[in-house]
């Protein structure tokens, strides 16, 4: 049972921003430090590049996942009036998986390097890729909920809403679809890594555009 407001102690948000918006830097910039140089390529270079296209395809994917995560956090702190310790400690959980995304990016990308050699894994990492990314989804929503029944928007019924909407559109069908991803991932690697490219386009796209499609949109 939630504390009475009088009773609770609330704390601005400018520093859960601030830090959040640093692992967020920090998290997209070690995907692309993660890219090795092929070494010793010589005159085959332009072929060994070509064939690092699963590290890029896993970076693209990544960058668009953090990026998105970023976006909804972004929305979602921006709505709130205050937060409290218990949403300090989420974030936290939400964070830990953004900051951890980098280690199964490199994981998926290098076994599905190895698909063609048949040394076996790349089911399994694309799985777990699949997993980190069902999380994040996960600890959005969650966080979405506690501000709402701990009352950290505020009086704001339009922000309530426009979160709701969020959920309910973008961020609840997501669980569904890494779910699903993931699960493919497991019967054909690129079928799961395709689909985690066509729900990030998803994703990006505005909920209103979303609701339009949905017939939910009459403006």
């Amino acid at each position: 049972m939630a504390k009475p407001p009088a009773l609770r102690e609330f704390k601005k948000k400018g520093r859960l921003e601030a830090f959040s918006d640093g692992v967020f830097a920090i998290a997209i910039t070690l995907l692309v430090i993660e890219i090795a140089v092929p070494h010793h390529a010589g005159g085959h270079l332009l072929s060994e590049l070509f064939r690092e296209r699963p590290v890029y395809l896993a970076y693209f994917i990544s960058f668009m996942s953090i990026g998105l995560v970023w976006i909804e956090h972004n929305a979602l702190t921006e709505a709130l009036e205050r937060v409290d310790a218990g949403f300090l400690r989420l974030n936290l959980l939400l964070l830990l998986l953004v900051a951890f995304l980098p280690f199964p990016t490199r994981v998926m990308s290098e076994y599905l390097s190895l698909v063609d050699t048949e040394h076996g894994g790349e089911r399994t990492a694309v799985a777990f890729y699949g997993i980190i990314l069902f999380l994040m989804s996960l600890m959005l929503i969650v966080l979405g909920k506690y501000a709402e029944r701990e009352g950290l928007f505020g009086d704001d019924a339009a922000e309530e809403r426009q979160e709701e909407n969020r959920v309910k559109y973008q961020l609840a069908p997501s669980l569904v679809f890494y779910a699903m991803a993931t699960i493919a991932g497991l019967i054909q690697p690129y079928l799961g890594v395709g689909l985690y490219v066509v729900i990030g386009v998803y994703l990006l796209l505005p909920i209103r555009t979303v609701r339009r499609w949905l017939g939910r949109d009459k403006s």
